[in-house]
């Protein structure tokens, strides 16, 4: 309950509508409709919120690492199309690996660009030895085997999309859901893109169980603000 207290404090808001709004971040609303359904003040629900997804942030950083088979896949995120700009990752987008354990959770880090320099300290980092990888021919992926790891392709330039178990819809599927999920805020800042991404990955791990995992991070921790 010290958390609780912790967000309470300062703030002339009850205990009740405090609940109401973790209740609707769980739900995923926008912090202006929660404002209209709780009437408060959307500044005061956006600060809730983003309280929240820095606790998830922290959270995240105490992830296992992964083992067994995980799909790696890279993705861009930002704006469709830039005037003047072509090829892959053009323009303002951001960079970001995931990596899928099958049956498992998701990981993601935002990276400076999709070069091999870039990707394979984060997999060697995150993914056990011995596992095994699968993913799309992009060339920054080469190697995988000198790092001891089992690599599996799948060819997408060839309209190849699934060959038995190699393929990479799990992570497809959750870069999907981020996507479609961040549109609705239509358009995330730059520099908030970072909490934004984390809070889809906490969600996507955390499906069934949201409500009680959300709970949990904000019984036995203490904020100030």
């Amino acid at each position: 309950m010290k958390t609780q207290r912790a967000f309470l404090k300062r703030s002339r808001i009850s205990r009740v509508k405090f609940h109401l709004i973790v209740k609707y971040f769980c739900d995923d609303l926008t912090a202006l409709t929660t404002s209209k359904l709780v009437e408060v003040n959307r500044h005061t629900v956006e600060r809730y919120y983003t309280l929240l997804r820095r606790r998830i942030f922290e959270e995240s950083l105490k992830e296992e690492k992964l083992q067994g088979e995980v799909e790696v896949d890279e993705r861009y995120f930002g704006p469709t199309r830039v005037r003047g700009k072509e090829g892959r990752g053009a323009g303002k987008k951001i960079p970001v690996i995931g990596l899928l354990k099958r049956n498992g959770k998701v990981y993601t880090k935002i990276v400076t660009n999709c070069s091999r320099e870039e990707l394979m300290p984060v997999i060697k980092g995150k993914v056990i030895e011995g596992s095994t990888v699968y993913t799309d021919g992009w060339t920054s992926y080469d190697g995988l085997l000198l790092y001891g790891y089992k690599h599996r392709r799948i060819y997408h330039s060839h309209n190849e999309f699934a060959r038995g178990k190699n393929h990479v819809n799990g992570i497809e599927s959750f870069w999907s859901y981020a996507k479609r999920r961040l549109r609705k805020f239509n358009g995330v800042a730059k520099n908030k893109f970072l909490l934004y991404l984390k809070e889809s990955e906490w969600r996507f791990n955390h499906r069934g169980t949201m409500k009680q995992s959300l709970k949990k991070l904000i019984e036995f921790k203490t904020y100030s603000y």
